[in-house]
C-alpha cells in the first residue's frame, strides 16, 4: 500500500487543515456522577448466531462462527445492524448530556472556513465553508481581492450532503476542469466530470469505477486509472483488481477512451499516470500489494514518445515519487539508499541520477516546487521544519514557524511569486499564511475569526518516554492551561503506528469541546509511522507489530505515573490501523483502560487481504497465508484474542454501512464477539453510520459521531459536563 493511499487517514480526527480552525466560547467544568440516566447494569445485547465454520491454517483450526456477518447485504446481517444500532442510539439517548455537548460542539464549528488558494491563469480559487455546510463550496474570483463567484457547491449533489468533491483538476490552459466526486456515499468509488471553464457547464460525459488516483491532464484531455465494473451487490466488499490506466478526450464518451496501460499477469498491481506541469512528461508508477516501494515508468510526450521508458524497473521497498521536472530530466523523491528520503535528479535517457537535496538525520516528508524554488518540509522530533533551496539545491532561507507544529501547503507553478501554507499545532488553529518567494517573507493571510477563542487559554507540550524495549518515543499532550495534574483527569490517547504514516500535532475542531471540560488529549508517535523515517516505520511492521502495541502501553503507563490520569480515567482511540490498535492494546492490557474507542478498525488479521483493498496492507502486515506470519498475526489479531471471563473496558464500536476501505465485516465480527465474551457490566457497542464509509461522508455525521464518542467517554467513567446555554 502506498503512502500516499493512507494520507486521508493521516489524521483521522480531523478533514483537512482549514476544517480545524475551531473556537472556544464558554467553559463549563466536569464533575463526577454516575451519568445519571445511564445504568450501569449489564446490557442485554441482540442475539448473534454462530454458525460453525472452521479455518484451517497450516494445521491450526481457526472458528469463525460470526462469519456470516461478512455479507453485510444479507437479511439477517441487515437486520442485526438495525438491533445494534436500536440497542447503541438507545443508550446514547439516556446520557442525559448528549444533546448538549454536540449543541456545544456544533457551536464551536459554526464559523467560515477557508482552504489555501491555488491559481490558474490569473483565476485565485479556494474552498470555504461558512460554518456548518455538509461540504465546503469550491469558489474562484479575480486575483486574491476579487469578488468571489461559486464554481461548484457539493451540497448540491446530494440530498443530505454525503456526496464529496474528491478532486477538481484544471486543464494547463485553464479552459476545463476534471473533477472527481463519490459515486457511492463514503466509498473510495469515485466519478469524474468535466467542466467547461467559460460556461461553468458540466460536460455530459461521466467516466465511472475510478479508485485512488486522479486525473493527470495532457492537452484536451487527461490520463485516469479506472477497475472494471464490480458485479452488483458486490462494489464495496469485492477485491480490486485489474486496474488499468485509460486516456479520456474531452467531449467523447467513456467508451471512446483509449487504453494506455493494462498488466493482466499482475491483476493486483495499482497503476496510475501523472504528468508533469509542463506536459512533457507521463510518468507512469505501479504498486505491488504485497511490497512497499513502486516501480517508475515515464513518457516524453512532447516528443511524442509511445512507450513508457524504465526508470525504476524492478518493484521493492523502495519507493519512486516525482515531484516536477528540469527540462528533460526529472526531480524524484526517493527513500532508496536513504531512509530519512532524499531528493534527486534523474535523466531518464541516460540513467544518471545526481543527489539534490541529499539525506539528512531528519526526515523530509515532501517537497513541492513553485516559482522556480523546491521548498522541503523536514521533520525535527515530529515538528515542521521548512528550508526553501534554489532548483540545484542551494540552500535559499527557512521558513520562520511560530511554534513547533505542522505546516503543509506550499503548492503553486513555475510562474509563482507567491505561495501559501497553514500552520497548526495541538493548541493553536489553523492559520494561512502567504510566502513572497521573493523576499523570502511569510505574513499571515487569513487567520480564523474566532471571537473568544483563545489559544493562550490551553497549553501544549512534547514528551519523551521510553517504551518497553527502552525506545524513546515523542507524544504530543494538550489540555486547559492550568489544569490540575492530580491523576483523575478524564484523558483520551490517541495512536496510529503504521503504514509510515506521520501523526503530526494537529489541532482538531471538536477537541476544544473536550479540554475545556477539563479533559486532557495525548498523541503517541508509535513506531510504525513515519515520523523517523523508514526505519521507524520498520521498527513497528510486520514480524516488529507487537512494538506498537508496546509503545502504546508505555504511553498510557507514562500518563498514569505522571498522574495526568488513572487508569479509571484513560481512553484509547484510534482509526483504521489505530483501530487495529486498540483492539490490541486493550486485549493485552484491559486493566489500563476505563474507555476503548476503536473507528473503523482492521480487527480480523486472519481475513483482512480477502475484501476490498486489504490485500494491499500485507506489505505492512504480511499474510494468513505464509505460516510465520500468521502465527505473528494470530497471537496479536483483535477478534482471535478476546477471551471469556475478561473484564474489558467499555468499548465504543464505530463503522460505517459503505466502508469499502475496511469492511465493517471487521467490527461486526468483532463487536459479537466482545458482546459474547466479555465479563462485567461495562456496555460494549457498536455504532455503524448510513451513508459513510472510512469517515464520515459529512461535517454533521462528523460532529455528531465525535459528540457521541465524547459523551460515551465521558458517561462511562461516571462524569458529567456542564455546558453554559
Amino acid at each position: 500500500m502506498t503512502r500516499e493511499m493512507f494520507r486521508s487517514l493521516r489524521r483521522p480526527a480531523r478533514s483537512v487543515a482549514w476544517l480545524a480552525l475551531i473556537g472556544l466560547i464558554g467553559i463549563g467544568a466536569v464533575t463526577t456522577s454516575n451519568a445519571a440516566d445511564v445504568s450501569p447494569q449489564k446490557l442485554t445485547y441482540p442475539p448473534s448466531q454462530k454458525i460453525p465454520h472452521t479455518d484451517n491454517y497450516f494445521g491450526t483450526e481457526i472458528q469463525d462462527p460470526y462469519r456470516w456477518l461478512e455479507d453485510d447485504n444479507s437479511t439477517a446481517t441487515r437486520a442485526w445492524v438495525a438491533q445494534q444500532n436500536t440497542l447503541t442510539f438507545g443508550y446514547l439517548d439516556k446520557i442525559p448530556f448528549r444533546a448538549d455537548l454536540l449543541a456545544r460542539i456544533r457551536a464551536i464549528a459554526n464559523y467560515a472556513k477557508y482552504s489555501a488558494p491555488f491559481k490558474k491563469n490569473g483565476k485565485v480559487y479556494f474552498y470555504k465553508n461558512d460554518g456548518l455546510q455538509n461540504q465546503s463550496v469550491l469558489y474562484v474570483q479575480n486575483g486574491l481581492d476579487g469578488a468571489p463567484e461559486v464554481v461548484l457547491d457539493p451540497n448540491r449533489l446530494s440530498s443530505d450532503g454525503t456526496v464529496k468533491l474528491a478532486s477538481f483538476t484544471l486543464s494547463r490552459d485553464g479552459r476545463y476542469a476534471a473533477f472527481a466526486k463519490t459515486a457511492i456515499p463514503g466509498s473510495d468509488w469515485h466519478d469524474i466530470q468535466v467542466m467547461d471553464m467559460a460556461t461553468r457547464q458540466t460536460l455530459p460525459e461521466v467516466l465511472h469505477w475510478i479508485k485512488f488516483y486522479g486525473p493527470a491532464w495532457r492537452g484536451d484531455g487527461f490520463y485516469y486509472s479506472r477497475y472494471p465494473e464490480p458485479a452488483k451487490g458486490t462494489e464495496l466488499t469485492a477485491k480490486t483488481l485489474n486496474q488499468k490506466v485509460y486516456f479520456h478526450k474531452v467531449g467523447t464518451p467513456q467508451s471512446a477512451d483509449m487504453l494506455v496501460h493494462e498488466d493482466p499477469a499482475h491483476p493486483d498491481f495499482f497503476v496510475g499516470v501523472a504528468t508533469t506541469e509542463d506536459e512533457r512528461f507521463a510518468t507512469l508508477t505501479v504498486n505491488d500489494r504485497g511490497k512497499r516501494g513502486n516501480s517508475l515508468f515515464v513518457r516524453n510526450d512532447a516528443r511524442g514518445e509511445k512507450a513508457f521508458r524504465p526508470v525504476v524497473a524492478e518493484i521493492t521497498e523502495d519507493s519512486f515519487d516525482v515531484i516536477d521536472n528540469d527540462g528533460d530530466r526529472l526531480l524524484v523523491l526517493t527513500n532508496r539508499g536513504a531512509p530519512n528520503r532524499k531528493l534527486m535528479r534523474v535523466d531518464p535517457a541516460t540513467g544518471t541520477w545526481t543527489a539534490l537535496l541529499p539525506e539528512q538525520p531528519q526526515l523530509l516528508e515532501h517537497v513541492t516546487a513553485a516559482g522556480g524554488r523546491l521548498f522541503a518540509t523536514y521533520l525535527q522530533d515530529v515538528a515542521s521544519r521548512v528550508q526553501v533551496h534554489d532548483r540545484d539545491g542551494k540552500l535559499r532561507s527557512r521558513v520562520e514557524l511560530p511554534a513547533p507544529g505542522t505546516a503543509e501547503g506550499f503548492d503553486g507553478t513555475a510562474g509563482d511569486t507567491e505561495v501559501f501554507y497553514t500552520f497548526s499545532a495541538m493548541n493553536l488553529p489553523a492559520t494561512l499564511f502567504r510566502y513572497d518567494i521573493a523576499t523570502g517573507r511569510s505574513a499571515v493571510f487569513r487567520a480564523p475569526e474566532i471571537p473568544g477563542f483563545d489559544p493562550a487559554r490551553f497549553e501544549s507540550r512534547q514528551v519523551f518516554y521510553k517504551s518497553r524495549d527502552g525506545t524513546r518515543v515523542p507524544m504530543f499532550i494538550v489540555h486547559k492551561k492550568g489544569l490540575k495534574l492530580d491523576g483523575h483527569n478524564p484523558t483520551i490517547l490517541y495512536g496510529y503506528g503504521g503504514f509510515n504514516v506521520t501523526m503530526n500535532p494537529w489541532f482538531s475542531i471538536t477537541r476544544v469541546a473536550w479540554m475545556e471540560q477539563g479533559g486532557v488529549f495525548a498523541l503517541a508517535n508509535l513506531r510504525g509511522g513515519g515520523e523517523y523515517g523508514e526505519a521507524w516505520h520498520e521498527a513497528g511492521m510486520r514480524l516488529n507489530k507487537q512494538n506498537v502495541f508496546d509503545d502504546c502501553i508505555a504511553a498510557a503507563e507514562y500518563l498514569v505515573r505522571e498522574k495526568i490520569t488513572s487508569p479509571d480515567r484513560l481512553a484509547l482511540q484510534g482509526g483504521s490501523n489505530g483501530g487495529l490498535l486498540v483492539g490490541a492494546v486493550v486485549n493485552q492490557r484491559p486493566d489500563l483502560f476505563k474507555v476503548a474507542l476503536p473507528q473503523v478498525g482492521v480487527m480480523d488479521m486472519l481475513r483482512f487481504q480477502k475484501f476490498s483493498v486489504g490485500a494491499a496492507w500485507v506489505s505492512d502486515y504480511g499474510s494468513s497465508d505464509d505460516p510465520v506470519q500468521f502465527k505473528y498475526l494470530l497471537g496479536y489479531s483483535p477478534l482471535h484474542n478476546l477471551k471469556a471471563g475478561v473484564a474489558y473496558p467499555a468499548t465504543l464500536i464505530t463503522t460505517s454501512d459503505h466502508d469499502d476501505r475496511v469492511v465493517p465485516a471487521h467490527s461486526f465480527k468483532y463487536a459479537a464477539t466482545l458482546q459474547a465474551l466479555s465479563a462485567g457490566d461495562a456496555p460494549h457497542l457498536i455504532r455503524i453510520e448510513t451513508n459513510s464509509g472510512h469517515g464520515a461522508s459529512n461535517l454533521s455525521k462528523s460532529l455528531a459521531e465525535a459528540a457521541d464518542s465524547y459523551a460515551f467517554t465521558w458517561a462511562a467513567m461516571g462524569m458529567a459536563p456542564s455546558f453554559a446555554h
